[in-house]
């Protein structure tokens, strides 16, 4: 990234926190929306796109119901940024040459690195348990009060791995998500900021380049995240017998379109998410360099 340099990495864990819980607040109800489209039956539909499910949702639950299990997503995409930003200006800093520039081919593998760590460390229990939330508010089936109590029930009647749930396809996601992600937005930066390196802290330049990777980046993760959310429903355990079977159902019985249920609100949110994100991370690093230089 333009703006990422050395420092020390607990510093980029604390920028990372504060960058994702702040991101998530302005973003969860996209979130929401595309995890409903991805867990309703395509032979069965409720809802028929983004602006349905804000309006059932908004006239049963009212705007409390577009935060459903938001409270764990919150504190799940600060561990989430932290993880990504610190493991990221790790890997990244064996790449970098003394200028502080990185190859194509080295911020790739930073990104992939990045995503791996994120996805096993904070993604894949938090995805888990917002999907399950979701889904009991879906069905109606009420089992659970909200994310602490999923958390707590969860734990009694499935031990650890049930928060691990789809573990597989959140891993190959978030991989390729910042796989792509970092080089593309540096690349996107670079196009717009006319290779202008004053813009490198801009938080409207990083933005708005972080907004385009993170579209750009939809299109090639969207399968394994719709796979992922149908294993972490409430009946996949009964349902699927893994991540091989449940995305052999899923083209047997819904086609290859239900491999790519919920792109529009995905890749509102990601623009919304990435952007958010990309303009947010220097700002924080600025205002924290000013109390930890």
């Amino acid at each position: 990234m333009a703006f990422v340099k050395k420092e020390h990495p607990a510093k980029s864990v604390v920028k990372g926190f504060l960058t994702g819980g702040t991101m998530v607040v302005a973003s969860y109800p996209l979130e929401f929306c595309k995890t409903q489209l991805q867990l309703q039956s395509k032979t069965a539909q409720e809802y028929s796109g983004m602006p349905d499910v804000m309006k059932k949702t908004f006239s049963k639950h009212g705007i409390s119901g577009l935060y459903k299990g938001a409270s764990v997503r919150i504190f799940g995409a600060g561990a989430q940024q932290m993880c990504r930003w610190g493991a990221y200006t790790n890997f990244s800093a064996f790449f970098r040459d003394e200028k502080g520039k990185i190859s194509v081919i080295g911020n790739t593998l930073s990104g992939l690195g990045a995503g791996c760590v994120e996805a096993i460390f904070a993604v894949t229990p938090v995805e888990t348990v917002k999907t399950r939330v979701n889904d009991d508010m879906r069905r109606g089936t009420g089992n659970y009060k909200g994310s602490g109590d999923a958390i707590v029930k969860i734990l009694k009647s499935e031990g650890p791995l049930g928060l691990y749930r789809g573990a597989a396809p959140t891993i190959a996601k978030q991989a390729c998500n910042q796989a792509v992600r970092m080089p593309l937005q540096l690349q996107c930066f670079t196009l717009i900021s006319m290779g202008d390196e004053s813009k490198k802290s801009s938080p409207i330049y990083n933005g708005v380049a972080g907004a385009m990777a993170g579209v750009g980046s939809v299109f090639l993760t969207q399968p394994q995240d719709c796979v992922k959310s149908k294993m972490q429903g409430e009946q996949a355990k009964t349902l699927y017998k893994g991540t091989l079977d449940c995305a052999t159902q899923m083209f047997k019985n819904e086609g290859i379109t239900s491999f790519f249920a919920g792109s529009v609100p995905r890749s509102i949110q990601m623009a919304a998410n990435v952007g958010l994100t990309f303009a947010l991370y220097p700002v924080i690093g600025q205002l924290l360099d000013k109390v930890w230089a």
